[in-house]
């Protein structure tokens, strides 16, 4: 295996580091941390504490005394924290150790300690930690006068429990700073995502006497809607009428509190329409619907609505239309609310929607985009043009999906950004001398990529306030690139904001393998080239949750299914990590894959990601823009990769040909197959 060194004064020892092949031990030594690592993920405290004398004067020996000393954290004494802190001061490890004592003295209600503690606290990205800080000040008289906010949109953002957000927010409610509905939006939000850990632990802080009701009422709502609501109607609904005053408030089952009947309701209803949104609709129309709150209607619709938008249902729009007030609906609830309006060419409720959101909602490039759009759908109106065009001049370039939409309607293409200066022997060996780096990267090409990674993303991004400048970076990166660990090289170098350097971000690895590939099939090595840096980053050891494997993250019975139609012999699963069999199996089922959708780079970056069947689907309904389309893919995940994907194979095409390109003319419609298309192959895994 060929090795190389690191040269640091910094560091007492020589970081001997692999680039070019999988990861693996290289010494006794390194055996011993991936032996500790073990230890760790088990628990062992007894194996970390034999082992731990022999990583000493390891390169990672941080890593290893913090494994140690985290497994037993909560039996340590403050002196052997005091002592970690002390003896790896300025380290990652140091910090992290740091956030975990942090929370456990959160939890501990230690506040004396935790206040001297957070001092030395460089992170900060701890939501739990910043509650926790945001409590203390709270307790102590002295908190920021957005205190109720930041501990909201801090608990909000978490899906799971958060014992200083939720300790914090009773705080706050008990002192009149937040508001009672604030917590059961929280509540709401866990039982959208089916959490009911999340959801119950927002209950305990609003109102702990209806647990017991909770349970019923998020376990089976149908059941807790049916009977509560059967046990709420006066007579006169018995005979088919309705309530002669909303006022009436249902009387719940045996119990269940009739003091505020309609926040349970809500939680049920919401939780119900996850599962079935017609049923939810069902019974808030005809049951439920009098004895709610305005706000509380508006949400539930809102959620129906959103689900039928998921679900591309015509019936989005006429859901959403029953809510009388957008700025009663969550930021989620509002983009569904837009894409359903542009699957419906209703530009002027897509600007409605976009306006409803949050700040930080509308200052997404999606909906800066689409916002113009609307605008500029406006043709008869120069003030909404001149607002749409200020709109794509803010957002326009070639970084991302919208970026480049926003530039080609300003007429212009996409271009291999001007290079930045080249790098001065100075910043290349600050790069190369910085401890956490080094680190950073021996981890990674010994196997431990996880503490490899956090490792680099806070030396770079958290380690000083503000992390490092733009030269840093460009540095940090090219140290990356310099040892081929391109998912490190591609992502430190999106992070400078002043320039591009488009070798960093858009490197070509294995070129002449994919460009012999690509051009035996006929397939666009742009794409391939795209495809493969959001699938992988260029990593030939990847390997993904669902068991994707590689540099094209092929699955192995699709690769089984691929090498038998494509007449390779003798494949057996374990050659995916062979560089050229993977980027043979994998640019022969995109190829397999575009021909079935008709060589629609969108359709066939869907099937890739989410499968064939989905996108089959999901082409159906009306003939769209495929930016439309590709907006309204229902999975989150597939609907970013399809426009990453595309964006990076605009960038890849520039690169290629050297001449200006458009992401348009790759976009095209989407819609239902044609008489003359091509016949599917339902084979195609």
């Amino acid at each position: 295996m060929k090795t190389f060194r690191i040269l640091t004064p910094l560091l007492t020892v020589v970081l001997l580091l692999c680039a070019a092949v999988p990861a693996r031990a290289q010494s006794p030594a390194d055996e011993v941390l991936l032996s500790m690592h073990q230890a760790f993920r088990k628990g062992d405290r007894a194996q970390l504490t034999r082992l731990l004398p022999q990583a000493a004067g390891h390169p990672l020996e941080a890593w290893a005394a913090y494994w140690e000393l985290k497994v037993r954290l909560e039996d340590a004494s403050d002196d052997e924290v005091q002592a970690f802190l002390e003896r790896w001061k300025g380290t990652y490890q140091e910090d992290r150790l740091r956030n975990d004592w942090l929370l456990l003295l959160g939890q501990r209600r230690d506040w004396q300690r935790f206040q001297d503690a957070l001092s030395g606290f460089r992170m900060r990205d701890d939501p739990n930690v910043r509650c926790y800080a945001l409590l203390v000040d709270t307790l102590r008289g002295n908190a920021p006068q957005d205190a109720g906010v930041q501990v909201l949109d801090r608990w909000d953002a978490q899906r799971r429990t958060s014992d200083g957000c939720a300790s914090a927010a009773a705080q706050l409610l008990a002192d009149g700073r937040i508001k009672p509905l604030d917590v059961w939006r929280k509540a709401r939000l866990g039982a959208e995502s089916s959490r009911p850990a999340a959801s119950r632990e927002a209950v305990q802080v609003v109102a702990p006497e209806w647990l017991a009701a909770f349970d019923r009422a998020f376990g089976a709502p149908t059941k807790y809607l049916t009977l509560a609501g059967g046990a709420a109607q006066p007579k006169a609904a018995a005979k088919g009428k309705r309530p002669a005053s909303h006022k009436t408030a249902p009387a719940r089952h045996e119990q269940a509190p009739l003091k505020h009947p309609g926040a349970l309701v809500t939680l049920a209803l919401v939780r119900l329409a996850m599962s079935d949104y017609s049923g939810a609709a069902e019974l808030l129309r005809d049951t439920w619907g009098a004895h709610l709150s305005e706000e509380e209607r508006n949400w539930v619709w809102g959620v129906i609505g959103r689900q039928a938008a998921v679900s591309l249902s015509s019936d989005a729009m006429a859901y959403f239309g029953k809510v009388t007030r957008d700025g009663d609906l969550s930021d989620d609830m509002l983009a569904w609310k837009a894409r359903a309006a542009l699957r419906a060419g209703r530009f002027t409720l897509v600007r409605r929607a976009i306006d409803a959101m949050s700040e930080p909602a509308r200052g997404d490039s999606t909906w800066i985009y689409w916002k113009a759009r609307a605008l500029a759908a406006d043709q008869g109106n120069p003030e909404h043009q001149a607002q749409a065009r200020a709109l794509y001049q803010s957002i326009a370039g070639t970084s991302g999906f919208y970026e480049q939409l926003a530039l080609e309607e300003l007429g212009q293409r996409v271009s291999v950004a001007p290079a930045p200066a080249p790098l001065t022997p100075e910043e290349k060996a600050a790069a190369r001398a910085n401890p956490g780096l080094n680190r950073a990267l021996y981890a990674i090409l010994i196997g431990l990529r996880p503490e490899g990674v956090r490792e680099w993303n806070y030396t770079t991004n958290l380690h000083t306030p503000g992390g490092m400048n733009d030269r840093e970076l460009l540095a940090a990166a090219d140290f990356a690139c310099s040892r081929q660990v391109w998912d490190r090289c591609i992502n430190t170098s999106e992070r400078t904001k002043g320039f591009i350097d488009t070798d960093q971000r858009f490197p070509m690895p294995f070129e002449s393998t994919v460009l012999r590939r690509t051009a035996e099939i006929g397939l666009d090595p742009a794409y391939v080239y795209g495809l493969v840096r959001q699938e992988s980053r260029f990593i030939m050891d990847a390997r993904s949750h669902v068991g994707a494997s590689g540099l094209m993250q092929v699955m192995p019975a699709t690769a089984r299914w691929t090498a038998k139609k494509i007449g390779l012999t003798g494949f057996t699963p374990d050659q995916l990590s062979d560089q050229e069999t993977n980027i043979t199996l994998g640019t022969a089922y995109l190829k397999l894959a575009l021909d079935d959708f008709d060589d629609s780079m969108a359709l066939a970056a869907a099937a890739y990601n989410a499968g064939p069947r989905r996108p089959r689907s999901w082409r159906n309904g009306p003939v769209l823009d495929a930016a439309i389309w590709a907006e309204n893919i229902p999975f989150t995940e597939t609907r970013t990769y399809v426009k990453k994907v595309l964006a990076n194979t605009v960038n890849y095409a520039a690169i290629l040909t050297g001449q200006p390109q458009s992401l348009r003319a790759r976009l095209g419609k989407v819609g239902p197959r044609g008489a003359g298309d091509r016949e599917t192959d339902p084979d195609l895994p």
